[in-house]
């Protein structure tokens, strides 16, 4: 019998909204194409409901995802230029190029019946690859598509199973919370906007030293170790507040909220630290 798994409020908000990723490889593997696509099949065997569909249910407003293994479209295809000539961090990259390394859904938004996850693998002429995903948000955010890539990447490298398994608990998200609710309404009404593309470097010491200052400035039971991305936002917010003048003191704190799998997380620090 087909299993199917019933949305959370917090899915259905977004059940149709795509997203894609792209992954860049400059170090050769053989035959990344065909590598990764046993990869794939083999992570779909622990991740059934990415290659199911997304159904409406026999009442009004219940949808659910129906794990039909109708399976992932995946795609190999190969560049006739190498990759630093295909300049990812410029300008150029949010345009035509991005459209030819992922496969998107037709009518720029999910539908029933569309698959839930799509891959593509493009081969350049020095080697290295590109590994485009796009997917229906539904099926994962971004840490659980972050987790599922993780499990292809280690069966790729030939490990016999994920060092991560997926686990199912369907009373994990029993009710939205108002603060994530609002935001994903907030977001949800957003027009597109044309974004400033800016490549910035975060030195790994200055990462490391940011950790320490951080996990020394409080006890270890309370909280729990400063995170990389943790760090590195908090660098970047700081530069910014610093620029745009937000505190009107040295000393007083500005607040960053950061929304994902519907918890909030919150940054603040003193522009003078």
């Amino acid at each position: 019998a087909t299993v199917n798994i019933n949305l959370s409020p917090l899915d259905k908000n977004v059940m149709s909204v795509p997203a894609a990723v792209f992954m860049v490889f400059d170090g050769r593997i053989p035959e990344p194409a065909a590598t990764i696509e046993r990869a794939l099949s083999q992570a779909l065997a622990h991740y059934s409901p990415v290659s199911g569909r997304l159904a409406a249910g026999a009442e009004q407003g219940e949808f659910h995802i129906r794990c039909t293994g109708e399976g992932v479209p995946f795609v190999a295809a190969a560049a006739d230029c190498a990759l630093k000539d295909a300049e990812f961090f410029g300008r150029s990259v949010a345009g035509a190029l991005l459209e030819e390394l992922a496969i998107y859904y037709p009518a720029e938004h999910c539908g029933f019946g569309d698959p839930l996850l799509m891959m593509q693998v493009t081969e350049f002429s020095c080697g290295g690859f590109v590994v485009g995903v796009t997917w229906n948000h539904v099926v994962a955010d971004a840490a659980g598509i972050g987790q599922f890539l993780q499990a292809v990447g280690e069966l790729a490298r030939g490990l016999p199973s994920p060092s991560v398994a997926p686990v199912r608990w369907d009373d994990a998200l029993t009710a939205v919370p108002p603060p994530a609710d609002g935001f994903v309404e907030l977001m949800m009404t957003l027009q597109p906007a044309d974004m400033a593309a800016l490549d910035v470097t975060v030195p790994w010491g200055l990462i490391d030293r940011i950790k320490e200052s951080s996990n020394a400035s409080g006890s270890s039971r309370s909280r729990p170790p400063c995170t990389t991305f943790e760090a590195v936002t908090a660098l970047l917010w700081q530069c910014r507040t610093r620029a745009v003048g937000l505190s009107s003191s040295p000393e007083e704190p500005v607040a960053l909220y950061f929304a994902v799998n519907a918890r909030v997380f919150v940054f603040r620090f003193h522009p003078r630290n």
